[in-house]
């Protein structure tokens, strides 16, 4: 895998001959000995401890593991480059829930809400229509009843569904809406009716804490969520002839009500040397959030979210100091991102808000999950078409990989068809979106993957250190190149 990657990379690539030879010159990273695998390992053991009860952001716990991680920064000798001199950037999360006094009925009976049905789309929804029922809503079953501004009543399938996902259980009920979404809105339908089957009553359990906690985003997102989308519910398979009985009619006021939470970016810096180039910054991205307290496994509920994040959270922190010991000509700036696991919402807010000018940043080089896994194997993303935004940025980081660690590199998961969608997953994506060189640094999913299971004894220290001095490796050759990292023309992913 890693010789066909090189080989493909070599031709698609396309960087010019004279910036491969100024990446190549540029002097080997000169403080690699700062980076310590027992200072990875205590910090990693401190910040996912259950002192910090998982983390989760808009809570007591995210604010907590912030403050902690000013000290760490203030400790490390970097310069804050938050909000009014600190360490911060606050942000509001706007939270969209269901309220309590939403309503369901079918016919005369009355349907609790989270027990009985799930509101599956967090939006306001005022429906009174007739039910009809499609089977498993085929094309025949479809073409046989007009439902135009009915209630159609789904038995939910995982036919033509591929499960072979990290977390199908709390993934299975979106792909079945998928599977019929645009289908029943152009036919006109009023909403939709899902009946459960046993993937359907396996997914139940896993979905409910996230339909009940409801949507969450920064300001201009579902603050104001579109009354006009289609409502989604789901019915145990139990009570199926509710929704067989000729002339039902279904009732439903669903109301949402919003909250304002705070989340935080953490932000420091390690001046560069150069007169001119210290105005620049080479962006290093991690998120320190994770999912606090959730559904317990066996008798542990604490999401410690070891690998995700708190590996490249520390990570981060290791390469700080080592560009303090060390700088390089560009400055390098630092970013903890709050929210991630709510979507990216820290990312978003910092590529829209950046606390130094925005053209000043030259790339940004994110990490997500860089602790587990085969001790040889990583994947950079951010290196294929429609993903890769800058060819420069991807030859220094391949060079680096070949300098220092030597990981096989897996392919695939950079992919367009790719069934996990990773490239999608983590915090360099808004700021691929908004225009910076960004790449996306990753030893993939595992097993305890958003589980308890997800613990500081779990991780490949070893494996951990060889990831950062990747990272330092590649923001090194940014931060000390005669120019920087250019965009690709007419970049543009593919969702």
């Amino acid at each position: 895998m890693k010789v066909t990657l090189i080989a493909v990379i070599s031709i698609i690539v396309g960087f010019t001959t004279g910036f491969a030879q100024t990446s190549k010159n540029t002097a080997a990273p000169t403080a690699l000995s700062a980076i310590k695998e027992t200072d990875l390992k205590k910090d990693l053991y401190e910040m996912a401890s259950d002192h910090f009860a998982g983390r989760e952001a808009g809570t007591l716990d995210e604010l907590k593991v912030s403050m902690w991680w000013a000290d760490k920064l203030r400790a490390a000798g970097l310069r804050p480059v938050g909000d009014d001199g600190t360490f911060f950037q606050f942000f509001s999360i706007k939270r969209n829930r269901i309220a309590t006094n939403s309503t369901v009925t079918i016919g005369t009976e009355s349907l609790l809400i989270w027990k009985d049905v799930l509101v599956a789309i967090t939006t306001p929804a005022k429906v009174t229509a007739p039910i009809v029922f499609v089977g498993n809503g085929s094309k025949s079953e479809l073409d046989r009843v007009d439902v135009k501004g009915k209630v159609v009543a789904i038995q939910a399938t995982p036919e033509g569904l591929n499960l072979n996902v990290s977390l199908w259980e709390r993934r299975y009920m979106g792909y079945v809406l998928n599977k019929y979404r645009t289908e029943l809105i152009n036919r006109g339908a009023a909403a939709i009716i899902f009946i459960t089957d046993a993937a359907g009553e396996q997914s139940w359990n896993q979905v409910l804490p996230a339909m009940k906690r409801g949507l969450y985003d920064i300001e201009g997102g579902p603050n104001a969520v579109a009354a006009s989308v289609l409502p989604v519910f789901w019915l145990h398979n139990s009570n199926v002839n509710m929704v067989k009985n000729e002339g039902a009619v279904f009732n439903a006021t669903i109301n949402v009500e919003q909250f304002d939470y705070p989340s935080v970016n953490i932000i420091g810096k390690v001046d560069g040397t150069d007169k001119q180039l210290s105005k620049e910054y080479v962006l290093f991205s991690g998120h320190q959030d994770h999912d606090g307290v959730r559904l317990a496994y066996g008798t542990d509920s604490i999401y410690n979210g070891a690998d995700d994040n708190a590996a490249v959270s520390v990570a981060l922190l290791a390469i700080a100091r080592a560009f303090k010991a060390s700088p390089g000509k560009r400055s390098a700036l630092f970013v903890w991102h709050g929210a991630e696991e709510r979507g990216l919402l820290g990312s978003k807010w910092y590529a829209m808000h950046p606390t130094v000018e925005k053209n000043s940043i030259v790339a940004v080089l994110n990490g997500d999950m860089i602790g587990r896994n085969n001790p040889d194997s990583a994947a950079l993303l951010g290196v294929q078409p429609p993903h890769r935004n800058s060819s420069e940025l991807v030859t220094m980081a391949l060079q680096s990989n070949n300098e220092g660690p030597k990981f096989k590199l897996d392919t695939l998961w950079d992919k367009t068809t790719h069934v996990e969608g990773w490239y999608f997953r983590s915090d360099h994506l808004p700021y691929a979106r908004a225009g910076y060189p960004a790449i996306f640094f990753t030893t993939l999913l595992h097993p305890d993957y958003h589980t308890p299971m997800d613990e500081a004894k779990r991780i490949d220290y070893a494996k951990l250190k060889r990831m950062t001095d990747w990272m330092y490796r590649t923001g090194w050759k940014v931060a000390n190149a005669s120019k920087r990292p250019a965009l690709e023309a007419n970049f543009k992913l593919e969702r």
